[in-house]
């Protein structure tokens, strides 16, 4: 088991705490982590986009000019495609890009992100993030006296909307729960803040 320094909201240690294995010291499957960010991010897509077949396009239910004698091709509709104003070829239409992963390769992803972040150096422990009122400036000072001042994702124990709203005004900064958290926002994370009663909690599900 891995010993990590679990720091104050001023970046002094005040103990440390041992990590599990199997959450925290496994060795990363980058295949499982790869899956899950697709997987994330698939999720996330609107699917939203949408165009005009020629069958969908107003007008065009005269035919133009007589079949034969013209000189001209044959045209049934300018509505067709290789006209101005005519229907899109296979137009996309709104779809769903969800798809599902299987609970084993959630769960490894998830133990190889928080795996991979303690081999670099990337999870900072905190003792507690505790804010009497709403203030942006608190969470930034913290973030900077524990070296996570760029992109970096905090892990609460339970909802608390001080510490979320104080600190979604951060660029780069996001707050999750245990039941929560991503694999997406752990990789894409410069440092990976947990609060010590946080910990626990991760290691009882994902352990």
């Amino acid at each position: 088991m891995a010993n990590i320094d679990v720091l104050d909201m001023a970046g002094q240690k005040v103990s440390e705490i041992e990590l599990s294995d199997a959450v925290f010291g496994i060795e990363p499957n980058t295949v499982a982590m790869h899956q899950m960010v697709v997987n994330y991010l698939a999720n996330n897509r609107q699917g939203t986009q949408s165009a005009l077949t020629r069958a969908e396009v107003s007008g065009g239910g005269r035919k133009p000019w007589r079949q034969k004698g013209t000189g001209h091709a044959r045209q049934g509709s300018t509505r067709a495609p290789q006209w101005t104003h005519g229907g899109v070829v296979f137009a996309p239409k709104p779809r769903c890009y969800r798809f599902t992963v299987n609970k084993k390769v959630k769960k490894l992803a998830m133990k190889s992100a928080f795996s991979s972040k303690l081999k670099d150096s990337q999870i900072v422990v905190v003792d507690a993030v505790s804010m009497n009122e709403y203030k942006t400036k608190t969470v930034a000072n913290m973030l900077k006296a524990i070296g996570a001042d760029k992109k970096a994702l905090i892990i609460l124990p339970e909802v608390d909307k001080k510490v979320i709203l104080s600190a979604r005004n951060i660029p780069g900064v996001k707050t999750a729960q245990v039941n929560t958290i991503n694999v997406y926002d752990i990789v894409n994370a410069d440092k990976v803040v947990i609060v010590k009663d946080a910990v626990s909690k991760i290691e009882e599900v994902y352990a």
